[in-house]
């Protein structure tokens, strides 16, 4: 479980984040949706260690942890939009780098799960290929498999179908929801047809949280969340 206490942010004399309180239960899938300027994209650079915090405490099951301990013992895991690929290694060398250089995997382990990893996936048969010659939605998905392959216990995803077309984003989407199946995830979206599993939706505005629940307890309250779904359902 991720606690996050009384979080506060100021660029400037501009509060980004006001006495933010968020949990992620185990084994929750947890969305954070909002109008732009909302302090999404900050809180994501702050778990990242991107940013730090101005006051605030962060717990891991418990454990009081500083902001860069969470990505130092790798207890995070992130998939974003622009993919993050290593243009000169090929496709099973882009899955094994970090578990084999940085976790100490012996190779053929690592390219063991990675291929079973990349059928499941649906890229079987693109192991030797480059980054360059792979489509939108293939990247998306190995920047999936990467990230699943490290095994952290929390998965963090940007926007992760944002940049797609309708085709690939269904396509990752599957691919997504597979990966997050009993594991902890938190997930920043903009297309709100993407998170509506979600077992937890978050609202964000102006840095602070205006409302909570699931996506049928949401609509029913007829606030925010249920207007930003009929915006994009005319779009």
């Amino acid at each position: 479980m991720l606690e996050l206490r009384n979080i506060s942010k100021r660029f400037g004399d501009k509060q980004i984040l006001s006495d933010f309180n968020l949990t992620i239960h185990e084994g929750n899938i947890l969305a954070i949706v909002g109008p732009s300027g909302g302090g999404k994209t900050t809180l994501l650079r702050m778990l990242a260690g991107l940013e730090t915090i101005d006051s605030g405490e962060v717990f891991y099951n418990g454990e009081p942890l500083a902001l860069d301990e969470l990505t130092k013992r790798q207890l995070l895991g992130f998939v974003f939009q622009d993919f993050q690929l290593f243009p000169h290694l090929s496709v099973l060398e882009n899955l094994t780098i970090s578990p084999v250089k940085m976790n100490g995997v012996p190779q053929e382990e690592a390219n063991a799960k990675a291929r079973a990893l990349l059928e499941r996936l649906g890229l079987a048969g693109h192991e030797d290929a480059f980054p360059f010659s792979l489509s939108g939605g293939q990247k998306q998905r190995l920047s999936i498999a990467r990230a699943v392959l490290k095994n952290p216990p929390i998965m963090i995803l940007d926007e992760a179908t944002s940049a797609l077309d309708t085709e690939s984003e269904k396509l990752v989407q599957n691919a997504l929801e597979k990966m997050m199946m009993n594991r902890t995830s938190l997930v920043i979206a903009h297309r709100l047809s993407t998170i509506q599993k979600a077992d937890i939706i978050v609202v964000m505005e102006k840095g602070k949280i205006i409302e909570q629940g699931n996506h049928a307890t949401l609509m029913a309250q007829n606030g925010t969340y249920r207007k930003l779904v009929e915006m994009q359902s005319f779009q």
